[in-house]
């Protein structure tokens, strides 16, 4: 399939991501394929494609399709096993890893991210990836560079830190007048804050929201309890809970290192 894919038009290298290239999968999982593009993939013959290895009409979303930052692709099946095709343009990966190296990073909004896609996903996509088919070794070459971990980019990710105390100073404010939603919001954003700065702490890629604080937990010097804790503050969402989350934040903070992520 890959092979196949490269050869559509636009389509430059096909990577294996997710939990299988990553060796945490289940036997259920689906097979994630990031197909790295340039210019503008032939859509039509990416649906072409698609319908025939299904065996049945599949819609293809091109870029933009699916929002600004995870762009398009398309959900298969293949003989009973769910595949995923997802579209990276290589231009902007890249640029976006020239800023990484820099220190410079972006949040944006994103459907299927509800705290953000971080820009530094990206490079760390290509890191964590298996590259299966890559005729020109572009994606190939740039796999070897991101494998070292910007010290800028550590940099600025634990420097991030400091919002996860102004997220939780905002929810000190609604929780006695018992606005839930608000404080859901705002201590979910702090803990997705601390799971990126403790990632980036220990120089490791974190792709996005899911499982980004079990990770958390298992790093070196993160505080213990830190997932029961964040359950507990989220069950609470009352001042006693928000008091339990800003506890975490200090502590984690602390854990970073001289500074802690000052703002």
């Amino acid at each position: 399939m890959a092979a196949r894919l490269t050869a559509v038009p636009g389509v430059r290298a096909v990577a294996l991501g997710g939990s299988r290239a990553r060796g945490t999968h289940r036997p259920d999982s689906d097979w994630d394929l990031g197909l790295y593009y340039r210019g503008t993939p032939d859509v039509a013959a990416l649906t072409a494609l698609a319908t025939e290895v299904q065996g049945s009409p599949v819609e293809v979303a091109g870029p933009g399709g699916w929002g600004p930052w995870v762009d398009g692709g398309a959900w298969l099946r293949v003989d009973g096993v769910p595949v995923d095709w997802i579209l990276r343009d290589l231009d902007r990966v890249e640029a976006v890893w020239a800023g990484c190296r820099e220190g410079r990073f972006e949040v944006g909004v994103q459907p299927g991210h509800p705290l953000g896609f971080w820009s530094p996903a990206y490079p760390g996509e290509v890191a964590l990836g298996r590259v299966i088919a890559d005729p020109q070794r572009e994606l190939t070459v740039l796999q070897e560079q991101v494998r070292d971990y910007p010290e800028a980019l550590r940099t600025a990710l634990v420097d991030a830190a400091w919002e996860a105390e102004f997220s939780v100073e905002a929810a000190r404010k609604s929780a006695p007048g018992g606005d839930t939603l608000h404080v859901a919001l705002c201590l979910s954003r702090a803990f997705g804050i601390l799971a990126q700065s403790l990632h980036a702490h220990h120089r490791t890629w974190c792709l996005n929201e899911k499982g980004a604080s079990a990770a958390a937990a298992a790093l070196p010097d993160t505080p213990a309890r830190y997932t029961e804790r964040i359950g507990e503050a989220l069950r609470g969402l009352d001042p006693a809970a928000v008091e339990r989350a800003a506890e975490l934040v200090r502590d984690v903070r602390s854990a970073l290192g001289p500074g802690g992520g000052e703002g």
